[in-house]
């Protein structure tokens, strides 16, 4: 099964933290993977909001009352953003079907803040997850992570409390009742 979810894992997929993973930085998290190679891997955590908003930490985005998101623990002085208007942003890579990572920052700020994109189309993140070749496959093994199907819904979803859950719910099967499962078995 562990073999089976890691070969299902392609850029554009989402990796969900599986209810053992009890590492702070991932416990419980949706990510959205961007790039999945021999090379190694990276995306961005869905559900882990901050206590500040865009406007506040990057200049030129004054209007951008939106929060900036946790996108995880490398290289935390990084701006990087997802959204779903590849049609307007240049250098845009898209991850899946309508949905794109990067871009020019300048063209972003001039969209958003003349109005012509509007904030619920992008998601601004401080760092990224990334894995070395062969070690998001041993993490894999040792039951960390399960893999799903992304869509625009999840990630523009401000339900961050409940993603993980209802993301965890819809594999179906087990994983109906593993969405269900304490943070803490012990404590319970």
């Amino acid at each position: 099964m562990i073999v089976n979810e890691f070969e299902k894992l392609t850029a554009g997929k989402l990796l969900l933290a599986s209810a053992t993973m009890l590492e702070s930085n991932f416990k419980r998290t949706v990510l959205l993977m961007c790039e999945h190679n021999e090379e190694g891997s990276l995306g961005f955590i869905l559900n882990r909001p901050l206590e500040f908003k865009v406007r506040e930490a990057i200049h030129g985005f004054n209007d951008v009352d939106d929060v900036l998101h946790q996108g995880g623990p490398v290289q935390v002085n990084s701006i990087h953003f997802l959204h779903s208007r590849g049609d307007l942003i240049h250098n845009a890579q898209e991850v899946l079907p309508g949905i794109y990572w990067g871009g020019n920052k300048d063209e972003v700020s001039y969209l958003l803040n003349t109005g012509v994109m509007h904030p619920s189309e992008i998601r601004f993140y401080l760092g990224y997850a990334g894995w070395s070749a062969g070690q998001l496959f041993s993490e894999f093994e040792e039951g960390a992570w399960y893999t799903a199907e992304a869509t625009p819904d999840v990630i523009f979803s401000d339900a961050y409390e409940r993603m993980w859950s209802r993301t965890v719910r819809a594999k179906g099967g087990a994983y109906q009742l593993i969405a269900n499962s304490p943070e803490l078995p012990g404590m319970n």
